[in-house]
């Protein structure tokens, strides 16, 4: 049985006994949602989310591209790889670098 995280997100077909997994551990999400595309999927429950977009510069009165990347925990009954475009959500800090959990896999 799946939890409801507030988010108007579906919750995962299967199951996990992920204690930091937002629908069936206890780990709550707030604040940031993010939409992004993971580049490295490597680390154990650790996949790196980047995001790109335009920023201003007054001076040139041109926009230049930039991209962010954010750390997100992603647990096992979502199991989000390298090329997917994800949605993650902010959360308390699972570790040094990671403040973000994967809670929908939109497309590969």
């Amino acid at each position: 049985m799946a939890r409801n995280i507030g988010l108007d997100i579906s919750a995962p077909a299967t199951e996990c006994t992920d204690l930091n997994c937002p629908f069936h551990g206890i780990l709550p999400v707030r604040g940031q949602v993010i939409t992004g595309k993971v580049v490295s999927d490597r680390m154990s429950t650790t996949v790196v989310v980047e995001r790109d977009y335009l920023h201003f510069v007054r001076k040139f009165n041109r926009y230049e591209k930039r991209h962010s990347r954010f750390h997100a925990h992603n647990p096992p009954c979502i199991n989000a790889r390298e090329g997917d475009t994800v949605t993650i959500a902010e959360c308390r800090p699972l570790s040094k670098t990671k403040s973000f959990v994967v809670v929908e896999v939109k497309k590969s």
